[in-house]
């Protein structure tokens, strides 16, 4: 068999081509909405460009143009959603006069106590804070997404940066949740730290997805 005929994929072969995103209903704008309906951090204009196989020029155009109408510009009626750029990427976010009727919502129903894998999960923001959710999944060795919203929905963390290295979203406690603890501030908090490892000591990578 000759190196040529090695290189030649069977007849058979599955041929997993992704369809062009100028075929797709809706195009190049619609392709963006769809990504960014399904992130939980901002995302970078060079990424989405590379996903969608589009120059990133073009994309930043249509993202300008999406915010724009979703902030509902002449003709348009304003959304309950914003498009916005922040942490050196994009995300959709509800639009800031939904912000009460949002957080009545989110929040309603959620008087009953945190889970042992929430109570684990704040102890590392609390006391290791500034931290990403990578490093905090470095600790508790488990994916911790869904228990970092919960955490968020609830008021007692919240987003304070990102890492200057990677635009992974930073994480840190809240003065409501020093207000449940009955800290004046985080000085306050018992001597815990000793028993919970650096995060430089695990050599976790700071770059995440976003």
């Amino acid at each position: 068999m000759t190196g040529a005929e090695a290189e030649t994929p069977p007849a058979d072969s599955p041929q997993h081509e992704a369809t062009p995103v100028e075929a797709l209903p809706g195009g190049l704008p619609a392709a963006i909405e769809a990504i960014l309906m399904v992130v939980d951090e901002p995302v970078a204009t060079p990424r989405l460009a590379t996903a969608l196989g589009r120059p990133e020029p073009e994309v930043v155009r249509v993202l300008h143009d999406l915010a724009a109408e979703y902030r509902g510009r002449a003709g348009m009626r304003p959304r309950g959603f914003a498009l916005r750029e922040v942490a050196q990427g994009w995300r959709i976010y509800s639009a800031e006069p939904f912000a009460d009727l949002v957080g009545r919502f989110v929040l309603d129903g959620q008087t009953a106590r945190l889970t042992q894998a929430a109570l684990e999960t704040l102890a590392i923001v609390a006391y290791r804070q500034p931290v990403t959710r990578g490093q905090i999944s470095a600790v508790r060795g488990v994916n911790v997404d869904g228990v970092v919203r919960t955490l968020s929905a609830r008021g007692l963390v919240a987003e304070v940066g990102a890492d200057p290295a990677s635009g992974a979203l930073l994480y840190g406690t809240t003065g409501y949740f020093l207000e449940r603890m009955g800290l004046g501030s985080l000085d306050e908090l018992p001597a815990l730290a000793p028993h919970l490892p650096d995060i430089e000591a695990l050599g976790v990578e700071t770059k995440e997805i976003s």
